[in-house]
């Protein structure tokens, strides 16, 4: 996981350096691509090519991911002195998505969620709907390999942002949370990973 999201803002970053660059892009609807339905050739028919490519292995599978990113100077962000930037990064296995992810620094459209809330979360207790109303709407949604077994979607929260503190000195932070259901749509896992 760690890699698969290193690649993903080490992507941004890039994006970021430059100023503006990438395609501009809307985030597409929750029910645009579907989670062990949609192939990569329907992704790239309604998105156009991937501005990045790459591999992962979770869970002992390969996974091949494909990203598209936006990042702007002339743009306003959630927070003062981060560079604007999206990106949606999705995930496949023998060409069928299992894992979709949203991030955003914009303060029109951000993921940032409030990760002081994940300690709330409690393996066997909490509910889907219970995480929904600590965390709000994820960003993210998979399904195995992207996460260990689940009964139905895991769900995520990513948010990322990049700081140009000067013209060559930037600092990034991210936070990405994963929870995974049982049958009885209970937390089975919970993964949270933050850097700062």
């Amino acid at each position: 996981m760690r890699r698969a999201a290193l690649s993903v803002w080490m992507a941004l970053a890039a994006t970021l350096i430059a100023g503006c660059a990438g395609r501009n892009f809307v985030r597409p609807s929750d029910e645009a691509f579907k989670l062990g339905e949609t192939r990569y050739s329907q992704l790239v028919q309604q998105l156009g090519e991937p501005r990045r490519q790459g591999t992962l292995v979770r869970n002992g599978r390969e996974i091949q991911a494909a990203s598209y990113s936006y990042a702007t100077q002339f743009d306003e962000p959630l927070e003062p002195g981060v560079v604007p930037a999206r990106a949606m990064s999705y995930y496949f296995v023998d060409g069928m998505l299992v894992g979709q992810e949203f991030i955003s620094s914009f303060k029109s459209d951000n993921s940032d969620f409030d990760a002081t809330k994940v300690t709330a979360i409690t393996k066997g207790s909490t509910d889907r709907a219970e995480v929904i109303r600590l965390l709000g709407k994820p960003t993210a949604t998979y399904i195995f390999p992207m996460v260990k077994e689940t009964a139905g979607p895991a769900i995520g929260y990513n948010y990322a942002a990049t700081f140009r503190q000067s013209p060559f000195s930037i600092k990034f932070t991210r936070k990405l949370l994963r929870v995974s259901f049982d049958a009885a749509d209970r937390v089975s896992d919970v993964e949270f990973v933050s850097s700062q």
